[in-house]
């Protein structure tokens, strides 16, 4: 059973940084794909970035591209994303999951295992 626990959120203004975490337990997190989602109040869930196991390539929604940064740590068992330039409109709840079979997409179905998310509430 994998289990993500997500953290670091929290209130800032636009413009600041935040820097989230997601463990993961499971023996063999270096083979998974990892990704993080967002909901906003009254919205659908949607993606945010993701990365494969290999690490070789990291895909960002539009929306944060150049922005925010997504790394993982395989010794550490941890993934980040690193949000900087934070706006308004990236006011939602941050989840991390957990694919498996290690592709790392946009793909919300691709991923077995979801943190409980934590929130990240940007003011004007």
């Amino acid at each position: 059973q994998v289990q993500l626990v997500e953290s670091g959120g929290g209130l800032v203004q636009a413009g600041d940084s935040l820097r989230l975490s997601c463990a993961a337990s499971g023996r063999t997190f270096s083979n998974y794909g990892m990704g993080w989602f967002r909901q906003a109040p009254g919205k659908e869930r949607e993606f945010v970035a993701a990365r494969g196991w290999s690490s070789g390539n990291t895909y960002y929604a539009d929306s944060v591209k150049g922005r925010f940064t997504m790394s993982r740590d395989n010794a550490k068992n941890t993934v980040y994303l690193q949000m900087n330039s934070l706006k308004p409109e990236d006011t939602a709840v941050y989840y991390c999951a957990a694919d498996l079979f290690g592709r790392g997409t946009a793909d919300q179905l691709a991923y077995e295992h979801w943190g409980q998310g934590t929130q990240v509430t940007v003011s004007s």
